[in-house]
C-alpha cells in the first residue's frame, strides 16, 4: 500500500505547499484509490502524478474547513472527464457535506455522470468497504471533525510445500485451491487446510486524523497502527496556542505515537510560517531527541508499507 501526499499546508497555501490532500492506494489487496480530504489545488495536484482520477473509488473527509473541502468540488466534476464515468464514488464525512455537494453541484449546473453515494457521519462508526474496515472516530477541533482507522484485510498463510509434496502434491493450481479454501481433495480424500498452512497474515492498520487537539480517541485511531497521518500544525514553541486552537503541537504527536506504539508517523498540515528549510532543520532537531520513527512530509512525498 502507498500513502502520497498532494496537499501538506495548514490552512493557507504557501508557494511550495497546497492545503490537504492525501491518496491512499489500496494495491496490493485493490486497484482503487482513496482520498482523504481535498483541499484546494487537489486536481491540479494529481495532474503532476500517475494517480487518476477515475481510480478514486472513496472519498472521506475528516471536517468541513476550507483547507480540507474547497477543492472537492472540482474533483467531483472532473471525474466525469477522466476516467470516472458510470463508475459509483461514495463521499464519507460529516454532517454538511451531502448539502455542500449538492448545492455546488447545483448551483454551477454541474452533472456527475456517475452515481454518488454519500455517508453523513454524526457519531462513531464501524464500515467495510471492500474488506477493508473503517472506524471513524469522533476528535476535537471545535467543529464536528473525525479520524479514521482503517484495517486491511488479512492474507492466507503461507503454505508449507514441503508437507503438501509429502502427501504427493506438485506445485500447480491446487497450491492456489489450498491456500484460500478450507478443504481440499486429493486423490479421493478429503483434507483440511489448515494443517499446510502457516497463520494468515493481519494487514497493515493506518490511521489517518482530521485536526484535533489531544483527545481519547486519539488512541483508538493509533494504536498499534503500521503507519499514521496525523496533524502537526505547530512545530515548535509552547503548545498552549495550538491547544488553545484545537490543534496539535509536536509534542502532542510525539507522545502518541510513543503511547499508541506506532511503527512510523507522517506528519502533515504544517502552518504555513513554515518554510522547506525550516521544516527539515527542525526535524533533524527533534529526531535527535525522540526514539520514535516519524516524518514531516511534503506535496508529492509518497510512503509505502
Amino acid at each position: 500500500m502507498e500513502i502520497t501526499f498532494f496537499g501538506t499546508s495548514a490552512g493557507l497555501p504557501t508557494k511550495e505547499r497546497h492545503t490537504q490532500s492525501i491518496a491512499l492506494s489500496l494495491e496490493p489487496y485493490d486497484t482503487d484509490i482513496w482520498l482523504f480530504d481535498v483541499g484546494e489545488a487537489t486536481q491540479h495536484q494529481i495532474l503532476h502524478h500517475s494517480i487518476k482520477l477515475g481510480k478514486v473509488s472513496h472519498i472521506f473527509i475528516t471536517h468541513m474547513h476550507g483547507d480540507h473541502v474547497f477543492g472537492l468540488p472540482g474533483v467531483l466534476t472532473s471525474r466525469s472527464f477522466q476516467g470516472g464515468e458510470a463508475k459509483p464514488l461514495t463521499v464519507v464525512g460529516p454532517s454538511g457535506i451531502k448539502d455542500f455537494i449538492e448545492n455546488n453541484m447545483a448551483l454551477t449546473h454541474s452533472h456527475l455522470n456517475y452515481p454518488i453515494h454519500i455517508i453523513e457521519l454524526n457519531q462513531e462508526i464501524d464500515l467495510t468497504f471492500n474488506q477493508f474496515q473503517v472506524k471513524a472516530y469522533p476528535l476535537n477541533h471545535g467543529v464536528p471533525c473525525y479520524g479514521f482507522r482503517i484495517e486491511a484485510p488479512s492474507t492466507p498463510g503461507k503454505l508449507d510445500v514441503d508437507k503438501l509434496k509429502a502427501l504427493g502434491i506438485q506445485p500447480g493450481p491446487i497450491y492456489q485451491h489450498i491456500k484460500t479454501q478450507d478443504t481440499f481433495e486429493y486423490e479421493g480424500n478429503i483434507y483440511d487446510t489448515a494443517p499446510f498452512k502457516g497463520p494468515d497474515k493481519q494487514g497493515p492498520v493506518i490511521g489517518i486524523y482530521g485536526d484535533t487537539k489531544p483527545c481519547a480517541n486519539q488512541i483508538k485511531i493509533a494504536q498499534d497502527a503500521d503507519v499514521i497521518v496525523h496533524e502537526s500544525t505547530y512545530i515548535e514553541g509552547d503548545k498552549t496556542r495550538a491547544n488553545n486552537y484545537h490543534h496539535s503541537h509536536i509534542e502532542d504527536v510525539l507522545n502518541l505515537l510513543s503511547e499508541a506504539n506506532v511503527k512510523h508517523g507522517l506528519l502533515t498540515h504544517l502552518s504555513n510560517r513554515y518554510t522547506l528549510d525550516d521544516i527539515m532543520i527542525i526535524e533533524k532537531q527533534l529526531q535527535e531527541l525522540h526514539p520514535v520513527s516519524f516524518q514531516f512530509v511534503k506535496d508529492y512525498d509518497s510512503y509505502s508499507f
